[in-house]
């Protein structure tokens, strides 16, 4: 196995996104389906729908339903609805993240930071439509609020599209998050930062959901690991701390699984922030071994959780990747494939994942937009080899 050095520590822990209002970005043309020319606007006035948000749209993303608004914090979270006419509003309270609007499969919009507005696509063509919005951004620490749609007078808001069959979660860091991808430069600190220049809807496991047909979830948090930080950072909490709740540091809240949210696949990438840093005085382990025997048992642990949650049919890929030359990380996850594996579970399976074609041009040596479509190339050919139970 090829362990090739990153030159920077991979998986830093995100400076996430600063809370306040702020301006309203100015009107930009959105295009639709077929090249249609349109507008993107704020507040025009109209009429609330008495249904809930959910009775609107569809989403498989990690949402705390309040009825006329939803609010979530993960990242990737996005809500498919129909309409009929020449535009669509899309009522947003949320000043920290940036969101993108596809309507009939072209985007068409990208709202940085939108504040508490209705935002407005029009001058579409006369008819039906679909529209999708979708969560670039992490903010574990603020939640966003989408209030559903809006229809230009004489149109209509539709019954929302049906839930797709099949249906992935991904659990994960940065990587996972898409955090910085967007970027051409590995100090993206002068072109927006890290919250500017990533993009969840474009890291790996949504490009793979996508071409595969798939709802989805990203359930990924910069920084944490299963049972270490990344350099050590809050060691009073790990990822494992933020994975049940709805809204993250928000509130300890659970989320409660909807009925027919069972993956047939979870892929999960957890490992990069627990091994990328060496370990300091003062933390809990002495030595790597020590860690190691640490992060095996809890991981273990995590994935019988998952699969006491989803049953003997889903399959849990547990991913592995470079961290610098050393097969640590790797050979970790591979000692937990086999566990579970001896325990008679052979729907845990092994996946490691690089390639001499990565960039990691995304922000403080991520993988780049570049970087996550092969990644993804990668992940779709491994899971052509699995038996999966779609």
């Amino acid at each position: 196995m090829n362990h090739r050095r990153v030159p920077v520590a991979v998986g830093a822990l995100a400076v996430l996104l600063t809370v306040g209002a702020a301006a309203v970005p100015a009107p930009t043309p959105a295009v639709a389906a077929g090249s249609t020319a349109g507008s993107n606007r704020a507040s025009t006035p109209a009429v609330r729908p008495p249904a809930g948000v959910l009775a609107q749209v569809h989403t498989a993303g990690r949402v705390k339903d309040l009825g006329p608004t939803v609010r979530y914090t993960w990242p990737g979270v996005y809500f498919e609805g129909r309409f009929r006419g020449t535009g669509v509003g899309l009522a947003l309270d949320d000043a920290v993240n940036d969101y993108d609007v596809q309507v009939d499969g072209a985007t068409v919009a990208t709202l940085v930071t939108p504040g508490r507005t209705t935002r407005w696509i029009t001058g579409l063509t006369r008819g039906t439509h679909t529209v999708r919005l979708v969560k670039r951004t992490e903010s574990p620490a603020v939640a966003g609020a989408f209030g559903g749609l809006r229809a230009v007078p004489g149109g209509a808001v539709l019954s929302p599209p049906a839930a797709r069959h099949r249906q992935i979660e991904f659990i994960g860091d940065s990587y996972t998050a898409g955090y910085g991808n967007m970027s051409t430069t590995r100090d993206c600190s002068a072109i927006g930062g890290v919250d500017r220049n990533s993009d969840a809807d474009l890291a790996f496991g949504a490009i793979t959901a996508r071409r595969l047909g798939a709802d989805y979830q990203v359930n990924a948090k910069s920084g944490f690991g299963v049972v270490r930080n990344y350099n050590g950072a809050l060691p009073e909490v790990d990822y494992r701390t933020y994975y049940d709740r709805v809204l993250q540091e928000v509130s300890p809240e659970p989320w409660r699984r909807p009925a027919g949210w069972r993956p047939q696949l979870v892929v999960v990438g957890l490992g990069i922030n627990d091994f990328s840093t060496p370990l300091h005085a003062g933390e809990r382990w002495a030595t790597t071994d020590q860690l190691v025997a640490d992060y095996t048992t809890s991981y273990l642990g995590f994935v019988a959780k998952l699969r006491a949650r989803y049953g003997p049919r889903t399959t849990i890929v547990l991913s592995a990747t470079a961290v610098g030359d050393s097969p640590v990380f790797a050979d970790a996850v591979r000692r937990a494939v086999r566990e579970r594996n001896a325990r008679g579970d052979d729907r845990v399976r092994y996946w490691y994942y690089d390639d001499p074609g990565l960039d990691r041009l995304g922000c403080d040596w991520h993988p780049s937009l570049h970087d996550h479509r092969i990644i993804a190339d990668q992940l779709d050919s491994y899971l052509a080899t699995l038996p999966l139970a779609w």
